[in-house]
């Protein structure tokens, strides 16, 4: 089989997870149910991957490097001042909505049930947004020295990790708060990371 031909099955196979993951939770999902939504059998899936969370974590790595274009289109603007950062981070994320809930509720599972080459293939990805993200701040805040850049990197990605669950409520969270009598303020998912990444920068 060609290289080709492999990029194309795999990308076949994470796409009808993609689809999948849209009205059915991580849970219910099944490599035999993934496999209904491609042209070939369940165990032609396993030439390709080993496990459902392989199959997912390359989702995940996808959604990364789509969001790396939008990084790379933030780096390439002249000049930003922090509040015009902190939007335009925001705003990247806010079109990532499949990588958030996906890191913030299943990327345990994803890492430890995948072979260590998917999880290397995804870690590169990852790194590369630690990259951009940290190329944006030294070029646009000549102010931010080294430590300050890193306090940062080190705030910005775990926080990430958090925004889903805040800013995407069920019916069943907003009765279950208003059970529990406790106040909550209900934000978008722009409006969550912008705030954070505002206060990170100290604007």
């Amino acid at each position: 089989m060609s290289r080709k031909t492999e990029i194309v099955r795999k990308e076949e196979i994470i796409n009808a997870c993609e689809e999948l993951y849209k009205t059915t939770s991580f849970n219910e999902i099944s490599i035999k149910l993934i496999s209904e939504k491609t042209t070939f059998s369940r165990p032609s899936i396993y030439n390709y991957f080993n496990t459902k969370e392989e199959i997912f974590l390359a989702l995940v790595t996808k959604e990364y490097y789509k969001w790396i274009d939008d990084l790379n289109k933030i780096y390439s603007k002249d000049k930003l001042s922090k509040e015009d950062f902190a939007n335009e981070l925001a705003h990247s994320l806010e079109k990532r909505i499949n990588l958030l809930k996906l890191i913030s509720v299943n990327m345990y599972e994803m890492e430890e049930n995948s072979s260590i080459e998917c999880v290397t293939e995804f870690k590169v990805a990852y790194g590369k947004t630690i990259d951009i993200v940290r190329n944006c701040l030294t070029k646009f805040f000549k102010d931010m020295n080294d430590k300050e850049v890193e306090k940062f990197i080190y705030t910005f990605f775990p926080f990430m990790i958090g925004i889903y669950p805040y800013a995407v409520v069920t019916d069943k969270k907003r009765e279950a708060m208003k059970n529990a009598n406790v106040h909550y303020e209900y934000y978008s998912l722009f409006e969550i990371a912008n705030m954070g990444i505002k206060k990170m920068l100290g604007v």
